[in-house]
């Protein structure tokens, strides 16, 4: 099976909701990324095939087209759009892997874009002339007593695997602490301008004076140690063996991933599944990973995937992860990818990325610098 490489990769900063992209539609925050990608790739619109945009919580339709239009891509290139919630950033860029290596496509633009700000309400309606009925959250599986809030499966984790507050609060803490701290030129090869931000908005010092003060929301779960639901755009180039052969600049190959289910009640551990089974695939063992970028949508999940697989926790987000920027659902995993790509570029190796995700999904990509 032939071989695929990222080429680039880059994102918007991430602005937790109803900050300064509260106004902007998914395209707006789309279209500065996918313009910029094109111009650090040297390809024009026309090399790329297809489009794939993840994204859970717009108005649904077919997002991907409009990025894609508005982008100035070509007609031909449809769009497609995805919704697996919180993995489907990445599961975009799994999909596209497998678009080219079918011999589908040459050139993929995959990725994700999420307007939290923007969320349309939704409502369930009824035949018999009730009251519409205004919900949050839809069902991610068919039985509601093992459907629960993110927020209660991230206590459940909590519980099963003995992990306190103290701890969790303390990974929170330097998550903010090592954001903080990342160069600003890292950043700036990461990160494109968009109204003005060039950083992450959620990045702070959070002492444990903070975390003590901090909302509770379920048990050991508190505002401190949870993402903060939040906008942003990221995507990523990802070409054939034989494009990226004759490439010039600095690309990162994609050796495996694996996406799938487990446990509905405890997604936080579906990743460490996801990550076995790329490790497998990949003929490689823990001990082989040099850096790792794992979500953070509650510090008990990272915590969880850390220690459940054997992974080095220094390896471990080393410029900080989701809780120092906050999570755009459909954008988070590809904002994973696209810091494992540049970390990659920078300090080469092989690395490793995982994201867990409503319904028990668990999705894990595998890359090495070139």
């Amino acid at each position: 099976m032939s071989r695929c490489s990222i080429l680039a990769a880059r994102r918007t900063a991430v602005v937790p909701r109803n900050g300064v992209f509260k106004d902007m539609a998914l395209q707006d925050l789309a279209q500065p990324v996918i313009a910029q990608l094109l111009k650090d790739a040297a390809l024009s619109p026309n090399h790329i095939d297809e489009l794939i945009v993840a994204n859970a919580v717009g108005p649904g339709g077919n997002p991907a087209r409009l990025c894609a239009l508005a982008s100035d891509l070509p007609q031909t290139v449809a769009g497609l759009t995805i919704d697996r919630q919180c993995v489907g950033g990445l599961d975009a860029v799994l999909l596209a892997k497998s678009l080219i290596q079918s011999g589908q496509c040459n050139i993929v633009i995959a990725g994700g874009v999420e307007s939290y700000s923007r969320r349309p309400l939704r409502y369930h309606t009824f035949s018999d002339g009730s009251a519409p009925q205004a919900y949050e959250q839809a069902p991610f599986t068919p039985w509601p007593d093992r459907d629960p809030l993110m927020s209660q499966a991230a206590q459940t984790l909590a519980e099963y695997l003995n992990i306190s507050q103290a701890q969790q609060d303390a990974w929170a803490m330097e998550s903010h602490r090592r954001a903080s701290a990342t160069p600003s030129d890292f950043l700036e090869d990461e990160i494109v301008l968009l109204a003005g931000q060039s950083r992450d908005k959620f990045t702070r010092s959070l002492t444990s004076r903070h975390c003590q003060k901090a909302k509770g929301i379920c048990g050991t779960i508190t505002a401190a140690n949870m993402a903060v639901a939040a906008d942003a755009a990221a995507f990523l180039i990802i070409a054939n063996e034989d494009i990226a052969r004759g490439y010039t600049g600095q690309k990162i190959e994609i050796l495996e991933g694996a996406s799938l289910g487990d446990d509905p009640q405890m997604p936080g551990l579906a990743p460490v599944s996801a990550m076995e089974q790329a490790l497998r695939k990949s003929r490689l063992t823990i001990a082989d990973i040099d850096h790792a970028e794992i979500m953070e949508a509650f510090a008990v999940q990272a915590i969880a995937c850390q220690q459940k697989s054997g992974l080095d926790a220094k390896k471990v987000n080393r410029y900080g992860g989701a809780l120092a920027r906050g999570h755009p659902i459909g954008a988070s995993g590809a904002i994973l990818a696209t810091r494992l790509y540049h970390i990659l570029r920078r300090d080469r190796g092989i690395g490793l990325t995982a994201i867990a995700a409503a319904g028990g999904l668990g999705t894990a990509l595998i890359a090495k610098s070139a």
